[in-house]
């Protein structure tokens, strides 16, 4: 018989209710760290350019209300079936197909893990000078991603647990930076509220409010693939049919936490570009204060907001895919560690200007991956999936030799449209991806290749749970017992 143990890493199976430890409020607070990003600052102050700072907050908030939106629909896959990214998305890609999609944002994933690392270490590098007069920033490099590693490594509780220490620390320091910097403008009698840089025509400032919301999007595109690897991990009530009440964890933290903070953080990076035309918020006090005290805090607070940000949403989608393209024989935590490995071997303090560039590409071809998940877990399978087969390389996932040409061809016109309209590459990939993948599937593929939860389209056999189901998959590969029919076993 075929190996069909490949596909049942233990790391990989089902998240059953017991498995369920991240409360409503844990989620909360772990948005409150990854929201706490630089690029957030860069937003607000390359939005100063054109507009006054309440458009854009206002762009920010919708951007942010909008990706958050898409992730949480995404992520009902975890919450319904306890599923991960790269295990689900056998259904629209095939068991071996998966494989393209998931490595292209785990690469991301795991790059983006170093360019945040490579910033943490600077700001630790400064702070273990201003005390110690220690000089070496890549020794900060490798303890910083040590650290990092090993707290993925321990589990999704630990990382909440970072949170909930690094959660109020940032936000402290942020409230204290802008008031700082809000003073500073005031100083040089700039009003944050009305200051403009360059005041533009109205149809120029649409444009300038439409790149705030589409880049905001474009940062948290690959969340929206992917937020089903956290979402298996949040607590949700059984027998619940409510969408809205079943998934209260995630739009509570994605919907409403999400873009508040992180809208207060391109307030900051606005302001300090108003005050000194920087929106590097830490850049900006140094030019306004001396204490090494007050500039190690300042540190220190990056330092919390690149560990917050890196350990959800890069390293443990990173981890989970690499997993899965091993199976068995890598563990989660061997996982992690290899998205450690890419992260230093992408050398990120060396070839920025590159990376950047390779990972706006990578987040517009992923968007398409997003409208293929959407359609075909909400429209076509309307949330049912036969569940045991994506754990069976001979299943209804298998189609042919392991892929599902309709999610293929579906991802490369998609993602291959989002590249050509890549300031609102998000929008582009989602709906053409989507709208291809609703007709080839559909009306083509699905004919050829019968898929059990569309032919009999049953609650209590396809749903999660919402019919209280925890999926239990056996791990031991099935055995056909043959009778003996020798003659010996005839004497």
């Amino acid at each position: 018989m075929k190996n069909t143990d490949y596909l049942k890493s233990p790391d990989l199976l089902p998240s059953t209710q017991s498995d369920r430890v991240v409360s409503t409020f844990g989620f909360g607070v772990m948005w409150v760290g990854m929201a706490i990003v630089i690029s957030a600052f860069a937003i607000g102050g390359a939005g100063m350019a054109n507009l006054s700072l309440f458009w854009v907050l206002a762009a920010s908030i919708v951007g942010c209300v909008l990706i958050g939106l898409f992730m949480t629909i995404t992520a009902d896959v975890g919450i319904e079936h306890g599923l991960s990214f790269p295990v689900y998305i056998r259904a629209p890609f095939g068991t071996v197909g998966t494989h393209i999609p998931a490595l292209i944002r785990a690469f991301t994933a795991a790059m983006w893990f170093g360019i945040n690392t490579y910033f943490g270490a600077t700001a630790m590098n400064a702070i273990f000078n201003i005390f110690w007069g220690f000089d070496n920033w890549f020794i900060c490099f490798i303890i910083f991603i040590a650290v990092q590693l090993t707290n993925t490594i321990l589990g999704i509780k630990a990382v909440e647990r970072f949170a909930n220490l690094a959660a109020p620390t940032v936000i402290i320091i942020a409230i204290w930076m802008y008031v700082v910097l809000g003073k500073e403008a005031a100083a040089i009698d700039r009003n944050v509220w009305a200051w403009i840089e360059e005041p533009v025509s109205a149809g120029i400032r649409f444009t300038a409010f439409m790149l705030i919301v589409t880049g905001t999007m474009g940062y948290w595109s690959t969340l929206a693939n992917d937020l089903m690897n956290i979402s298996r991990y949040v607590t949700a009530p059984k027998f619940e049919r409510s969408w809205w009440k079943r998934n209260k964890g995630m739009w509570v933290g994605s919907i409403i936490v999400m873009p508040i903070v992180q809208t207060f953080v391109v307030a900051i990076g606005a302001i300090a570009y108003i005050a000194v035309g920087d929106y590097d918020p830490v850049a900006a006090i140094q030019l306004l204060s001396t204490s090494g005290i007050v500039l190690a805090i300042l540190f220190l607070m990056i330092v919390f907001a690149q560990w917050s940000t890196n350990t959800p949403a890069n390293v443990i989608p990173a981890a989970t895919v690499f997993s899965n393209v091993g199976g068995p024989k890598v563990p989660y935590a061997l996982g992690v560690i290899i998205a450690g490995v890419i992260a230093v071997v992408s050398q990120p303090w060396a070839i920025l200007d590159v990376i950047i560039p390779f990972l706006i590409i990578s987040g517009a071809i992923l968007s398409a991956t997003v409208g293929i998940i959407i359609v075909d877990y909400y429209i076509i399978r309307k949330r049912r999936l036969n569940v045991p087969h994506l754990y069976e390389s001979d299943g209804q996932y298998r189609f042919h030799n392991g892929i599902n040409w309709a999610g293929m061809i579906s991802f490369i016109v998609g993602g291959g449209v989002a590249l050509l309209f890549q300031t609102y590459s998000f929008f582009v990939g989602c709906f053409i991806a989507g709208i291809v993948y609703y007709f080839l599937a559909k009306y083509w593929w699905f004919k050829k290749y019968k898929q059990a939860e569309l032919e009999d389209p049953s609650d209590e056999k396809y749903l999660g749970i919402t019919v209280g189901r925890d999926w239990q998959i056996d791990l031991e590969p099935e055995t056909v017992v043959v009778p003996d029919t020798s003659v010996d076993s005839k004497v």
